[in-house]
């Protein structure tokens, strides 16, 4: 509805111009770059041509080419709105592209842009109706009114927590929540003021708390948030984990002391045997070797020794008488 109004401001007569085309409508989120088409119908080259890039009524110079000098490369006249932000696709230029690109695109940046040749006979004006909307985010210290809330704890036991998001100076009236690690909204009690929200709940579960502010009006939202550690028997969740590491204690040190008791008494047993000496067959040889030496006497052994020299003359004897 804003192009349509402001092509009929422009047809009856503030300015000649031929309209070339129906208007177009670009839509970006805040901060993000916007590409505003323009390109002669004809498809000849805009190289060695001259068009200017303008915003609204107030003629506000968004880009500006001529035969190779711009904004960008030492021309001067650039609206400071723009400056540092707008580029034109040289590459394009020899197939009659005058398209501009704005980047990093405010809020601001919103309304009617016209693309002119004011050489060309009769004068071609291209528009282009640009729409920037507004992403919610932090916007304090930004926009007057957009306040930070604050998240405490005001008093604890070990079971439970009492917590306070509190907001001031907050216009247009925000809506504040309280929220859990998860984004659950927590149901709080709310008391309200002119400019001020306070909330309290009071919490018997660790975890992450959110105080969430929210002022849709202006674009803005801000959270601040706090950790929150519930000790005593209502956290089923940690007494459960401190059981669980109290039974691998347990059978830890169960397993420790069997081992040693196991490896000190194989170590008893060992040395027992090294002070009881050798047993079985080595230990019976050993013994008879003892008795036969108790047995053999000198007078004995003389005898002995005898009785072999005996055999061995009475067998060289015969073997003589053999040989005979």
């Amino acid at each position: 509805m804003q192009l349509m109004m402001f092509l009929v401001f422009v047809c009856v007569g503030t300015f000649p111009a031929v309209i070339s085309g129906p208007g177009v409508e670009v839509v970006v989120e805040e901060d993000s770059d916007a590409v505003l088409p323009c390109s002669l119908s004809t498809e000849e080259s805009s190289t060695a041509q001259v068009f200017d890039w303008r915003k609204d009524e107030s003629q506000k110079e968004v880009f500006f080419y001529d035969s190779g000098i711009h904004y960008n490369n030492g021309r001067i006249g650039q609206d400071e709105q723009f400056r540092g932000r707008v580029s034109h696709y040289e590459d394009q230029l020899m197939n009659g592209n005058a398209s501009i690109k704005i980047h990093n695109t405010k809020v601001a940046d919103s309304g009617i842009y016209r693309c002119i040749f004011p050489k060309l006979d009769p004068i071609q004006t291209f528009y282009v109706e640009l729409v920037v909307e507004r992403l919610l985010r932090d916007r304090s210290g930004e926009i007057p009114g957009a306040s930070k809330p604050s998240i405490t704890v005001l008093d604890a036991t070990k079971d439970w927590s009492l917590l306070q998001c509190e907001v001031h100076g907050a216009s247009p009236e925000p809506k504040v929540q309280l929220q859990d690690g998860s984004g659950n909204i927590l149901p709080a009690e709310e008391r309200r003021g002119r400019y001020y929200v306070t909330l309290n709940i009071t919490v018997t579960k660790t975890d992450r708390y959110l105080c969430v502010l929210t002022q849709e009006e202006i674009s803005h939202q801000s959270r601040a948030e706090t950790f929150v550690f519930i000790s005593g028997a209502g956290n089923t969740t940690d007494r459960n984990v401190g059981v669980g590491i109290g039974v691998v204690v347990v059978v830890v040190v169960v397993v420790v002391v069997v081992v040693v008791v196991v490896l000190v008494k194989l170590r008893q047993i060992k040395k027992k045997k090294k002070l009881s000496g050798p047993t079985g067959p080595e230990a019976e040889q050993n013994s008879n070797g003892l008795e036969m030496g108790t047995l053999m006497t000198p007078e004995t052994n003389n005898s002995h020794s005898t009785a072999q020299n005996g055999l061995m003359t009475l067998t060289t004897v015969s073997e003589l008488e053999d040989m005979c």
